[in-house]
């Protein structure tokens, strides 16, 4: 048996965790219960369920969450689960019902989750009392966020206000999505989170990545720059002070906010310059979709990035965005879940080519998958020791790390103390 307060305790400040809490079952389960049970968890965006009546599967662990849009347009989550016997309720990962109707005995449920049929229960049976088990869920401007817990964290409405300004421009809730795809990455989700957090590995791994983005973006030690590096890098820095000026002054806020390791619901944001052309995560750094999102007049708005713990992290540009949410599997398995949402009335072929709006992420996709699970690999073995993260390009990595530990630590002494 795992110690794990002491192990979360004596967890030495920025070095990576010991092997077990990327390895061990019972640690995943704990993971499952504390961090993905009583937290906001990203799951998808409100245009996965455009029409009243769409429902999208989620599956956290081994908890299935139906998301449903009701008639009167209003989103919902419930658990996926029969009221009668328990038998799972919707089966596909997407579809259009007009009400919610268990295979096994017939009980149906309308789109608010009330069951309004049930035969042969008798006549003292209570419909009233055997709707579907509701879970909370929020919008963020179109970004779908649910929380198993009873109470879930408060300070999702911090992050509401802070945040909402920077994606209203973006209007996802008019677009539609033109790609998602889903990568099963063989590794423990922390492991996909650390690779997320940090971009060290970038110049090595990342051919295609790299066109965008600018190498002094992501950090760097300063004493190690050769003087035209240093050049470089002050150049980054002023014309960064100088776009956040400029996009700012066009109602679209662009500074840094980092609250990754302050609140129970941390985030991250910042909007980043792009290179060469400076308009998209593309290889040519053009726009990809001739339509431009929501409110956004201009092409050349950068990226403004988005992080979540425990389990996301999101790209927003003129004229496409890119969602990403990891949901864990088992304790060495993951799925990274990927979105490409255009303007609602982008015609592919006409004002996007699919394979131009997500070669990038899909290459990068593919490249980190593959090094998530050299670090699985790594740590099952006897050889591993907890390393050290780079303090110039590994401090958000460092960040999150913490965030876990204190989030689990918080829950194991409030359990202590009820017991």
């Amino acid at each position: 048996m795992i110690d794990l307060v002491s192990q979360l305790t004596h967890r030495k400040k920025g070095y990576t965790l010991e092997a077990p809490f990327y390895t061990d079952p019972e640690i995943f389960a704990t993971d499952m219960d504390v961090i993905f049970g009583q937290h906001w968890i990203f799951v998808g965006v409100d245009v996965d369920v455009p029409q009243a009546g769409d429902v999208m599967l989620v599956k956290l662990g081994q908890t299935e969450i139906a998301i449903v849009r009701d008639d009167d347009e209003e989103i919902r989550a419930f658990h996926n689960v029969c009221r009668h016997r328990g038998a799972r309720l919707v089966h596909e990962e997407k579809s259009t019902v007009g009400n919610l109707v268990c295979r096994y005995h017939s009980w149906v449920y309308d789109t608010t989750g009330q069951l309004i049929h049930a035969e042969h229960m008798g006549e003292t049976f209570d419909k009233s009392c055997h709707g579907l088990k509701p879970v909370h869920v929020r919008s963020l401007e179109g970004l779908l966020f649910i929380c198993l817990a009873e109470n879930p964290p408060a300070d999702y409405e911090e992050m509401e206000r802070q945040m909402a300004p920077y994606l209203a421009p973006h209007n996802l809730r008019e677009a539609k999505i033109a790609y998602e795809h889903d990568l099963i990455e063989q590794g423990n989700w922390k492991l996909t989170i650390e690779n997320n957090r940090e971009c060290y590995h970038c110049s090595a791994n990342h051919p295609e990545l790299t066109v965008p983005l600018f190498a002094y973006g992501f950090g760097f030690d300063p004493t190690e720059l050769e003087p035209a590096e240093r050049e470089h890098a002050e150049n980054y820095a002023a014309m960064l002070n100088d776009n956040h000026r400029d996009w700012e002054s066009q109602g679209l806020p662009s500074k840094e906010i980092d609250r990754l390791d302050e609140m129970v619901t941390s985030f991250r944001t910042e909007r980043l310059p792009l290179a060469g052309a400076g308009e998209s995560h593309t290889m040519d750094t053009k726009r990809a979709c001739r339509k431009l999102m929501g409110s956004m007049t201009n092409a050349k708005a950068g990226a403004l990035h988005f992080w979540t713990q425990p389990n996301s992290w999101h790209h927003f540009m003129g004229d496409h965005a890119v969602v990403f949410s990891v949901l864990p599997i088992d304790a060495e398995h993951s799925i990274v879940r990927t979105k490409w949402l255009v303007h609602k009335d982008a015609v592919e072929g006409v004002d996007y080519d699919l394979d131009n709006l997500i070669n990038v992420w899909m290459a990068t996709n593919a490249q980190d998958g593959e090094l998530v699970g050299y670090c699985q690999d790594g740590v099952r073995g006897k050889g591993y020791v907890p390393g050290p993260y780079s303090p110039h390009t590994e401090m958000l990595v460092e960040k999150c790390t913490n965030w876990y530990v204190g989030r689990m630590l918080a829950h194991l002494a409030r359990t202590r103390a009820v017991a």
